[in-house]
């Protein structure tokens, strides 16, 4: 399964750079991360709890990130072993650009399944996989823009909501 696509965030290159760097921003935008542990440099091992079709499994793994450059690009890859249910492995290659007052994020996500997961079918695999990559990238827009929600509470009292990255860096 392949996916591409992009998602314009509210805050600068190096704040969104500064987020993938990040582990507790990683593990806040991984869906059904219970653990994440380890650094950018020697990579992170992650305990993942997933769904897919009747099929659910705690996976256990590592994720990695590569082609390193800085401000501009990175792959993450991810690769986990589900026990009986089988693995999942598959990585994206995200890209940053200037866009505006903010950053265009581009991302294209590879992923493939192996063992009982297999046996769900592709178009059961693709559609969650696919729902997998939009959970990601929205969790992580979240993460550094603040909630979407303009009834959410306001925090710093200022009119303008920021999420807790943004803030941290004034971006």
């Amino acid at each position: 399964m392949q996916l591409t696509d992009s998602r314009d965030i509210k805050a600068s290159p190096d704040t969104v750079w500064a987020a993938i760097l990040d582990p507790e921003v990683l593990m806040a935008s991984i869906p059904g991360c219970e653990s994440l542990t380890g650094s950018p440099e020697e990579g992170y091992e992650a305990v993942v709890v997933q769904k897919v079709g009747p099929v659910k499994a705690r996976f256990t793994g590592v994720v990695k990130l590569s082609d390193i450059d800085p401000g501009r690009a990175v792959t993450i890859t991810g690769e986990g072993k589900g026990g009986p249910a089988g693995f999942a492995k598959g990585g994206a290659k995200v890209t940053l650009a200037p866009e505006g007052e903010g950053t265009r994020l581009s991302y294209e996500v590879e992923a493939m399944v192996g063992g009982k997961l297999a046996q769900l079918g592709s178009r059961i695999i693709d559609g969650f996989a696919r729902k997998l990559a939009d959970q990601f990238f929205e969790r992580f827009q979240e993460t550094i823009e603040g909630p979407p929600d303009p009834q959410a509470p306001d925090p710093e009292g200022d009119g303008e909501k920021k999420g807790w990255l943004k803030r941290a860096f004034g971006g």
